[in-house]
């Protein structure tokens, strides 16, 4: 069952990141963007996945060595539940930098990068947002 939900959510993942990327504008990406349904559905899964791995109640946060011996305990299910919070919080950053992009009058074309570093890559992609929003802003300021 693990496997089967994990690969369902994968699926899903790819599908919505593939709405916003490249057709940002049809009803269902718009819709997509503009409430958090993915990280919703997301978190239901990841809510089961932690109570079916046993929870967190012995995990400790506060050290490496904490989140080391948290890692080497993985079960499927707890892996699961992992990669589950990467999915959901990379995909909620793309829709706000897809949302403050508008804001800005910065065009999609030029977001699609930071978009894909978010989406393979986490925080490197709104870092790679930031970088373009402080390039655009002193290049707007200059003009």
């Amino acid at each position: 069952m693990t496997t089967i939900l994990f690969d369902l959510c994968n699926l899903i993942i790819l599908l919505v990141w593939g709405f916003i990327l490249f057709f940002p504008r049809w009803r269902i990406s718009e819709n997509l963007i503009s409430y958090p349904w993915v990280p919703l559905g997301i978190s239901f899964f990841y809510s089961y996945f932690i109570i079916v791995s046993g929870g967190l109640a012995e995990a400790d946060f506060s050290s490496l060595e904490g989140i080391v011996t948290l890692f080497k305990k993985t079960t499927p299910e707890s892996a699961a539940a992992g990669w589950l919070h990467y999915l959901a919080f990379d995909f909620w950053v793309g829709t706000w930098i897809i949302r403050h992009s508008r804001k800005k009058g910065i065009a999609h074309l030029a977001i699609i990068f930071p978009l894909l570093c978010t989406f393979m890559l986490g925080p490197v992609g709104i870092m790679m947002y930031s970088f373009l929003l402080m390039g655009i802003q002193q290049f707007r300021k200059a003009k």
